[in-house]
């Protein structure tokens, strides 16, 4: 299988795309004539620059509103067909992409379509050329694959083919099942986008909403079963219009194209039946059974300042690192590991943002398959020195340069906390149970990313995408989960400094998690456990609870004990919810603390303003400009 990407996909000159494509590991480009265009070197030279780099120009594109024009339209566009044929022949490519007429002047009929098309397949078949045929979802005439199909069928000429667009087919919601009555060598192309659903014009959402399969709301993984199951065997590429990615890193996009259409075609390798595809091996995705650890780099009085914080919030230290100023801290089924050596990975992450949440642990059911199938799909491995009586734990790079560990009970990994910390008996603390979510935050443009990262490698679902109102601007925040919810990562797109996300960003230098969610079965009784140990949760004020009593119908002395308590509440119709908040430390850092009912999936988003404006009134009563 070759895989190919369109130099529109991504962001740079020509030069910077063709090396951040050929080092994410594709085989080709499809070569996007405006590139070509800007680019001050001959066609012959871009080609040369092409093959130098290992790639093939797989498809040349687009050529425009060619088919049903009246005279003296007609001969002109088969005019500029020959020029195009002379451009190929010396970028060194055989196919061209035909898109549906849009021509105000294009008159409608398959067969004048076909009769075109067969006398362009003459023309091309004497230069040596193929022609491609694409369905637009706007196109003036022709706007389906079916009615494209059925022209190239009557043009019947062998250098005459269908081209197809996962976006063009399902943005129409046109059946995918429809491909597979299509002869495989007839098609000759094939271009994958995924789009969110959104309801607008077809050719603005095309241009600037596209993005990579998986990020999206769209079933590419349906319409590639059907190319496949047709026989096609050309390769398979990327063609992606979105305003954010020709904003974005040049490598990461290639790179997250690449990670895409590896994940997609493993999928569609599983649920077609009999299909065999020329493609690395890997394990599927796993199953996450939670989070194992959360750990700290952290030194000095700020490290005595965190574990002064996790004695106040119930947790006991049950454990010291045989070999490294590591210490480990629990309660309930939470391990919070204090990290304060000053070399390694945790040196070098508290050297550079100050105290901050270095390395997660995963709980998974095939620590081996999950280093496996994220390598496979180009993610960065994690190593380092192993000291002595040390377990080797596998390892990625996450977030913003963070660690995720993965840790399973068939390999022994699970037997770090005897191995290395020497662990006694977990204490009941506060009555904390377990780790409920994870809360990263990032940059918006980095949001789709970091979904993909999480939703190829593991058994994970993501959530729409749900605004939170900061009072100085917008955050965006989306939830990546097991299907049993017992691993929940809620991901938070900052686009302003001045947010508090924005913030926490800036003055950490682009620090992951910007909060830990600790769940408790009765969060009364561990909120007044709280509170005797010295824990100072986040104020809030009477205007808070004056609404609840207007929204919801509760009893007068429960919501006074929930003041009192500082507790926020929401509820649906399916449960409630109650939650509670450390103070901010170590640039923003903080805890929170949960109980949900069974039937509540939420994550008490409507309190979310008021928090936020809690954590800034904190802020500034410390004389920390919130701005």
């Amino acid at each position: 299988m070759k895989t190919s990407i369109a130099t529109v996909s991504i962001s740079g000159s020509l030069t910077e795309k063709l090396e951040a494509i050929a080092a994410a590991g594709y085989d080709g480009i499809e070569i996007f004539e405006q590139d070509f265009i800007a680019h001050d070197g001959s066609p012959r030279d871009v080609g040369r620059m092409v093959r130098d780099h290992g790639l093939d120009i797989t498809l040349f594109q687009p050529f425009r509103d060619f088919e049903g024009l009246p005279e003296p339209y007609r001969t002109k566009a088969f005019d500029r067909a020959e020029r195009k044929f002379d451009l190929m022949a010396e970028l060194g490519t055989d196919l061209v992409l035909y898109c549906s007429s849009c021509h105000p002047k294009a008159l409608g009929g398959i067969d004048r379509a076909a009769d075109d098309f067969a006398a362009l397949g003459e023309r091309a078949a004497a230069r040596g050329m193929r022609v491609g045929y694409e369905a637009l979802a706007w196109g003036r005439h022709v706007n389906d694959h079916r009615d494209a199909w059925e022209i190239v069928r009557r043009a019947d000429h062998p250098n005459i083919g269908l081209v197809l667009d996962s976006f063009h087919t399902l943005a129409r919601d046109i059946d995918p099942e429809t491909i597979r009555r299509i002869p495989g060598d007839k098609i000759f192309f094939v271009q994958l986008a995924d789009a969110p659903r959104i309801d607008m014009d077809l050719l603005y959402w095309s241009r600037h909403f596209r993005n990579m399969p998986g990020e999206g709301d769209l079933d590419v993984t349906a319409f590639m079963r059907a190319v496949m199951a047709a026989g096609y065997a050309g390769p398979v590429s990327l063609e992606i219009f979105n305003d954010q990615f020709r904003g974005g890193s040049t490598r990461g996009v290639a790179e997250d194209g690449y990670r895409s259409l590896m994940a997609l075609m493993d999928d569609v390798r599983r649920t077609e039946p009999g299909l065999t595809l020329d493609m690395p091996e890997m394990p599927g995705r796993v199953r996450a059974d939670g989070v194992s650890f959360v750990e700290f780099a952290t030194r000095g009085d700020e490290a005595q300042s965190l574990e002064a914080l996790l004695e106040t919030m119930g947790f006991t230290k049950t454990g010291t690192h045989r070999n490294k100023a590591v210490t480990l801290w629990q309660q309930g089924e939470v391990r919070i590991v204090v990290n304060q050596e000053t070399k390694g990975h945790a040196g070098a992450t508290f050297n550079t943002r100050g105290t901050t949440v270095c390395d997660i642990g995963l709980a998974v059911a095939d620590a081996g398959a999950v280093t496996a199938r994220a390598t496979a799909l180009g993610t960065e491995p994690f190593a380092q020195p192993i000291g002595p009586g040390e377990l080797d734990i596998p390892a990625i790079r996450g977030l913003s340069g963070s660690v995720l560990h993965f840790i399973d009970d068939r390999s022994g990994l699970a037997d770090v906390w005897d191995v290395e910390f020497g662990a006694g008996t977990t204490p009941e603390g506060a009555g904390i149970t377990r780790i409920d979510h994870l809360a990263q935050t990032m940059s918006y443009e980095d949001m789709l990313s970091w979904t993909l990262f999480y939703t190829s490698i593991f058994d994970m679902r993501k959530s729409p995408m749900v605004d939170v109102f900061d009072p100085d601007g917008l955050v965006r925040s989306q939830v990546v989960e097991s299907p049993d919810g017992a691993l929940r990562i809620t991901l938070n797109g900052a686009d302003s400094h001045r947010t508090l996300a924005g913030r926490f960003l800036s003055e950490t230098f682009g620090a992951s998690v910007q909060h830990v969610a600790l769940a408790t079965d009765d969060i009364f009784a561990t909120a007044e456990s709280l509170a005797a140990r010295g824990f100072e949760p986040l104020p809030m004020p009477q205007n808070y609870y004056d609404d609840l009593a207007a929204r919801f119908d509760i009893d007068p002395a429960l919501l006074a004990r929930m003041q009192t308590l500082n507790l926020l509440y929401d509820e649906t119709d399916t449960g409630a919810f109650f939650q509670t908040y450390s103070r901010a430390f170590a640039g923003g850092l903080f805890f929170e603390i949960l109980q949900r009912e069974p039937g509540y999936a939420g994550f008490g988003a409507p309190n979310a303003p008021f928090r936020i404006a809690a954590q800034k009134r904190q802020r500034r009563s410390k004389g920390v400009p919130s701005k």
